[in-house]
């Protein structure tokens, strides 16, 4: 009886830890990913900007270079 008993007492401690770290572990990761989101928006604003800004610079040297029709 007392074997069956601790059995049954796991179980249910099982099932409480279990949903309580899932619990825990999601409000941590929320909370990391809302301090982190303005640091990342910025870095993927740079990129953006940065690649456009190649881009155009690329686009006017070629344009330099192409031959004119007269």
């Amino acid at each position: 009886m007392e074997e069956y008993m601790v059995h049954r007492v796991m179980q249910r401690v099982d099932v409480v830890l279990d949903k309580r770290l899932r619990e825990a572990i999601a409000t941590v990761v929320q909370e990391q990913t809302r301090s982190v989101l303005p640091r990342l928006r910025e870095e993927v604003e740079s990129v953006v900007r940065q690649a456009v800004y190649e881009a155009v610079a690329d686009e006017l040297a070629s344009g330099e270079r192409a031959p004119t029709k007269e």
